[in-house]
């Protein structure tokens, strides 16, 4: 388990143009029960948040997100972030997760999900982007949706009709991912733009969250507007925390 940065309450970014933007964020994981090893790594502060979630034995999964966060980390302090930068890191740690996991039979690997705060004409942009079945979600207007799509066989399963997406979590394939960082595959994450503006949240969280606790209550979590990194004391701990980040 490996967190990049620290939370903030509150930090104002001037834009290009004119005026700020303000943020908070913050990251939480746990072990929890059902596992004795936590692959999750996080990092956090601007203008890059992401998380990962590795696979491999022997905690080889834990040093594979540990390798993508601390690479994606390096970009904290910059002004802003572009695509070019992120998507030069992403292989950057793909290269460097190949060679931890020469020697592997199994190899080794991370889901990699996060969002990058870039300027598009002036204004502030989420650059959401995610490889695997980590997920982010926006929580606007008192409605939660999930941006990213999960790179998984129950997905194309759902996507194509043969299965409900309400039965997705209890398949047997529930934890078979379609695409990775790792295993000597050429990082492929699909990206998102999401304007980043007043009221919007942002959750960042592994599939250690979602397991254990349904949409309807990730929705009422954030409803309540308490700051990032706040858990309401009703909520049972889960696998791993996310990482969440607010404007």
């Amino acid at each position: 388990m490996t967190i990049v940065g620290r939370d903030r309450r509150e930090r104002h970014i001037p834009l290009p143009d004119r005026g700020e933007l303000v943020l908070a964020w913050a990251a939480r994981t746990d072990t929890g029960h059902k596992r004795q090893a936590n692959e999750d790594s996080a990092v956090i502060g601007f203008p890059i948040f992401a998380i990962a979630d590795g696979m491999g034995g022997h905690s080889a999964g834990d040093r594979a997100s540990a390798i993508v966060v601390e690479r994606l980390g390096r970009e904290r302090g910059a002004a802003f972030l572009d695509l070019a930068r992120l998507e030069a890191a992403i292989v950057e740690a793909a290269h460097d997760i190949d060679t931890l996991g020469d020697g592997m039979p199994a190899g080794v690997g991370t889901t990699l999900t996060g969002a990058a705060l870039v300027v598009d004409d002036g204004e502030p942009v989420f650059a959401v982007f995610n490889i695997g079945d980590s997920r982010v979600y926006r929580f606007e207007n008192n409605e939660l949706a999930q941006l990213t799509v999960d790179h998984s066989v129950v997905q194309e399963l759902v996507d194509a009709g043969m299965i409900e997406r309400r039965d997705a979590e209890h398949h047997p394939e529930a934890n078979v991912i379609t695409r990775a960082i790792g295993f000597h595959d050429d990082p492929d994450p699909d990206v998102w733009a999401v304007p980043a503006h007043a009221g919007l949240r942002l959750l960042l969280c592994s599939d250690g969250l979602t397991k254990e606790i349904g949409d309807d209550r990730i929705r009422l979590h954030l409803a309540a507007g308490m700051p990032p990194g706040r858990r309401p004391r009703h909520w049972s701990t889960p696998r791993s925390r996310p990482a969440d980040a607010t404007t």
